[in-house]
């Protein structure tokens, strides 16, 4: 099963475009498990069982696990998702860029060590380091292209004077995603919820590829204003939340609290197909 037709799979099976970001900071942690970075599987473990029905994919980023030595808590829960829900992709959000050997080891890491069905990668070293993931088949690759950060803007957002039309760097991206790297449909693009004009410019640069969406919940992004830019019915989009799920509740009821806000999300964004 290909990481796209698993990922269609999800959003009909769960009906959802919401992606659960499991970004977990022990000092953030409710009481009773805060400030035990060994604790951090099992805090993810109930984010995970108690969303499983929602999210149309995962994404854990690494940093927060090897920040606390906690790769090996990693591995669990990529276990702990595959066992108990399989038909919901993980993205392992590793944000990877360098050159062609490092990447083939890195590529081991994500799709071989971790299990991940996806990773997220910077393509500003070429395509010789976004290669080496590709000849994981039926695996996907997220390149980073227009993110939600104020300062993406800084490179992101100059033009490119050699190229027709002097497009944006991110143009650019999104124009070799779709086209001439995108050499069995692998690829996606990371576009920042904080700039719905840019999402619908990816957009129609790249018609055919999923989307990941980061941005919405404690950034600020418009969760509305995404779909409508970026949804179509033949190019899913995946829409992350992280903290505003993960943190919805400092108390013992995080877990069921990290429910009814990714429900309430969930559904948000259901509604704003239409």
């Amino acid at each position: 099963m290909t990481f796209l037709f698993k990922l269609r799979a999800a959003e009909q099976q769960n009906a959802s475009m919401l992606c659960v970001g499991l970004d977990p900071e022990p000092s953030r942690f409710p009481a009773g498990l805060k400030g035990d970075a060994s604790r951090i599987y099992d805090f993810c473990a109930r984010i995970v069982d108690a969303t499983a029905d929602l999210a149309i994919a995962f994404k854990p980023q690494i940093a927060y696990f090897a920040a606390h030595r906690a790769e090996g808590q990693l591995e669990q829960l990529m276990e702990h998702l595959r066992r108990n829900a399989p038909h919901v992709p993980v993205i392992l959000d590793a944000k990877r860029g360098d050159i062609g050997s490092t990447a083939e080891q890195y590529a081991i890491e994500a799709f071989e060590r971790y299990g991940a069905d996806a990773v997220t990668l910077s393509p500003f070293m070429g395509f010789d380091s976004v290669e080496p993931y590709l000849r994981h088949a039926g695996k996907g690759a997220f390149l980073l292209c227009r993110t939600s950060n104020p300062g993406g803007a800084d490179l992101q957002g100059q033009r490119l004077a050699g190229l027709e039309g002097e497009p944006f760097l991110y143009e650019h991206v999104a124009r070799l995603a779709q086209g001439p790297w995108n050499l069995n449909g692998q690829l996606g693009l990371v576009v920042g919820a904080t700039y719905p004009a840019e999402i619908e410019r990816v957009r129609a640069l790249a018609p055919n590829v999923p989307l990941l969406i980061p941005g919405v919940g404690a950034q600020g992004g418009d969760a509305v204003a995404t779909v409508r830019a970026g949804w179509r019915s033949d190019a899913p989009i995946v829409v992350n939340s992280s903290r505003a799920i993960c943190y919805a509740s400092s108390g013992d009821d995080f877990a069921e609290a990290a429910r009814r806000v990714a429900l309430g999300t969930r559904d948000m964004l259901q509604a704003a197909r239409s």
